[in-house]
């Protein structure tokens, strides 16, 4: 190969690559705009976890602001947040595109799994967050307020609706993000960087670093922290499992 094929190889991969972000960027804005006008409704999909969990403890409840443009801005997040969620999966399938015509058809047999487990875990990231750990950690911040009779003046929780919405929406990232273990564990084991002897005998030392990272990731609280430990405990006991079958494939095919 030429210098000059190589020249006008590297442009066509850059006028490919141009040409996936265009569209994505398209795709995610115009859901942007779509997701504004119904900005009302993932608002209160959204708040519905505290609004349920607030509903029968005889307080009149509500969520405050206090600027004047925190409202909109926090619609503007929330569309945002809506309109990249449902995007993700138009994202990936623009990322497979671009890679798809240089790998082989074993290759890409390979990879196909993991493009669809991506989105599937980030999903079930965001509904371990939104059935699960909003409820129980509401509930558990609930539980500091107090009638009076102890500190003389009530405390009683009035949140804001910005810091409530980004807190939903940092944690359906977190969460997302965290049940991506599973799928880069895989790809490592795959190209030969860990093996599942490797992962279980630093078994120990991965408690430690998901605890930390847990806490790191989530409000300083133990029922997010915990929430979030423990279900990627066990997605890293999955993992080796799925690193073990890798490897035996990988073994049959040698």
């Amino acid at each position: 190969m030429t210098k000059n094929d190589s020249e006008g190889n590297f442009v066509s991969h850059l006028t490919e690559l141009r040409k996936r972000l265009i569209n994505s960027f398209i795709f995610l804005f115009v859901f942007f705009i779509i997701c504004y006008f119904f900005s009302d409704h993932i608002y209160g999909f959204l708040v519905d976890p505290y609004a349920q969990a607030v509903q029968d403890d005889g307080t009149e409840r509500r969520l405050i602001f206090t600027a004047l443009q925190e409202t909109f801005l926090t619609y503007l997040k929330v569309s945002f947040f809506a309109a990249f969620f449902i995007t993700s999966p138009f994202i990936l399938i623009q990322v497979w595109k671009f890679i798809a015509p240089g790998l082989y058809k074993h290759e890409k047999l390979a990879i196909m799994p993991y493009l669809v487990a991506t989105p599937i875990l980030f999903f079930l990231g965001g509904i371990l967050v939104y059935y699960l750990i909003m409820p129980l950690a509401i509930k558990f911040f609930l539980s500091f307020e107090s009638t009076g009779i102890t500190t003389n003046l009530p405390i009683q929780l009035e949140a804001k609706v910005n810091e409530y919405l980004s807190l939903v929406m940092k944690l359906i990232f977190a969460f997302g993000l965290s049940f991506q273990l599973p799928v880069v564990l895989s790809l490592l084991a795959r190209i030969g960087v860990v093996d599942s002897k490797f992962l279980r005998e630093r078994r120990k030392y991965v408690v430690i670093i998901i605890f930390a990272a847990a806490a790191i990731l989530t409000p300083p609280d133990p029922v997010t922290q915990i929430g979030l430990a423990i279900p990627l405990l066990i997605l890293y006991e999955l993992s080796i499992f799925s690193v073990n079958i890798i490897e035996k494939k990988i073994n049959n095919n040698a």
